[in-house]
């Protein structure tokens, strides 16, 4: 292990299973303390919780706290989320922005508040997030924010429309549409900084817990699925880059590693994951379509 994080404190939201709880532990064993927040310790999602996040971080020999926040609130102060890490860890250095409102419905069949709920985890909790954390980052020359978006956020090619991507996407699709949007811009204002503000999609579905229920329920083929060490190897990439030359970028997992040339490792940063390197993925992501 490089040990690329030692010292530093990473906030990562959505961080009690999936791509969340796989960076977190990547991050830790790269040296990071972590503020991990979720809505509750003992809630079980397919399959985890953050009492589990938490107690694997433990056994690593980790420094992690969580934070109890419904994202989804518009009440939930996110100011209080930094504070309560800071208070514990010191300040934040790296911002992962990676919890999620996925709703796929058809646009009239939406409610307001469903709407509401996707704008407010998709949009106002990174911007509020962000804006907290960023005077710290600027005072001290050094910060990383990473929002965690998706190729929902794409315009579906066409017309032609010859295949139904995209389809129920008007409220996913649009929330991160605009995550990528402000975070570009975000990025030019902090120029000459020492802070990197990017946004990092998966090139085709990552393997996490439910994703992977779709597989077993034959509604999605494994071949088409991405391990969830290539995504967080490109977010880890992407919590460690030098914000003077790699910031304002929309990127995807795949073809950031294949750009950087970078080494795919386990979620302990101990050995290399086969098939999944930089040679490897041309063709993975030809393969892909």
């Amino acid at each position: 292990m490089a040990r690329s994080c030692e010292g530093k404190v990473a906030l990562i939201t959505g961080a009690s299973r999936g791509i969340g709880k796989a960076l977190a532990i990547r991050l830790a064993a790269e040296g990071a303390s972590l503020g991990l927040v979720s809505r509750t310790l003992d809630t079980e999602t397919f399959g985890s919780s953050m009492r589990d996040t938490l107690a694997q971080l433990d056994a690593m020999g980790a420094t992690a706290i969580p934070v109890s926040a419904d994202l989804g609130d518009p009440k939930q102060s996110r100011e209080a989320i930094v504070d309560a890490v800071e208070a514990e860890l010191g300040p934040v250095d790296i911002l992962v922005n990676n919890a999620m409102s996925s709703p796929y419905k058809f646009f009239a069949d939406f409610s307001d508040e469903e709407i509401r709920v996707a704008q407010e985890v998709n949009v106002w909790a990174p911007w509020q997030l962000t804006r907290r954390v960023l005077p710290g980052m600027r005072d001290r020359g050094t910060g990383w924010i990473l929002n965690m978006s998706s190729g929902s956020a794409e315009l579906p090619s066409g017309p032609p429309y010859s295949e139904l991507v995209g389809l129920r996407g008007t409220v996913y699709g649009g929330t991160k549409a605009m995550l990528n949007r402000w975070t570009v811009s975000l990025a030019l204002e902090l120029v000459g900084t020492g802070v990197a503000a990017n946004t990092l999609a998966p090139q085709r579905s990552t393997a996490t817990e439910a994703v992977s229920m779709f597989v077993e329920r034959g509604r999605l083929r494994a071949e088409d699925m991405e391990p969830i060490e290539t995504m967080v190897e490109a977010a880890l990439a992407l919590c460690v880059c030098d914000p003077a030359t790699f910031t304002g970028r929309v990127c995807y997992s795949l073809s950031l590693l294949s750009e950087l040339q970078r080494p795919v490792y386990d979620l302990r940063g101990e050995s290399l994951v086969d098939g999944w390197q930089p040679a490897d993925i041309p063709d993975r992501i030809a393969a892909q379509g």
